[in-house]
């Protein structure tokens, strides 16, 4: 079953890396009492993630804020090498965005946001989306039907919502 606008996020880890390698992240502690935004992309450097996606949320990085929003996080089924590397690449946390990884894709499984195409290494894999999440709970979610699509899931579409 897809989250959707009302429900409260699952409890569930994420990672990043730290000054000592791999840190767990809850999922609580990212969205309790705090507004937020979270969108989720099937993969790190992959082509629309990196060309529309992930842009569109550095550009309005400030106008969230503004709105006040107190973190962007942007979470793929990846590992958080892969994720930090990416983040190096792009230069998305100097940009206010921060990336994180959802290593075995059980954040975006239980969100119900999960697809798999195996023949091409894809399980797990988040659905294209983008969320305002309030004290946890989904205040609102824009979820793309095609995972090469980014209209309703980029960040001015979510920022234009608000």
């Amino acid at each position: 079953m897809t989250i959707s606008v009302g429900d409260t996020l699952p409890a569930g880890t994420l990672m990043k890396v730290g000054a000592n390698g791999p840190e767990p992240v809850s999922l609580e502690s990212l969205s309790k009492g705090k507004k937020i935004v979270l969108f989720g992309l099937p993969g790190a450097f992959t082509s629309t993630c990196s060309s529309a996606h992930l842009p569109s949320f550095m550009r309005t990085a400030a106008a969230f804020k503004e709105k006040g929003v107190e973190e962007i996080i942007c979470l793929s089924v990846n590992d958080p090498f892969v994720m930090d590397a990416w983040d190096k690449d792009t230069k998305a946390s100097e940009a206010g965005v921060s990336l994180l990884a959802d290593p075995n894709g059980d954040v975006t499984v239980a969100m119900g946001l999960a697809f798999n195409v195996p023949e091409i290494g894809f399980n797990n894999r988040s659905q294209r989306y983008s969320a305002l999440i309030e004290d946890g709970v989904v205040k609102v979610l824009n979820l793309e039907e095609s995972p090469g699509a980014c209209e309703i899931s980029a960040g001015e579409t979510l920022l234009n919502a608000m």
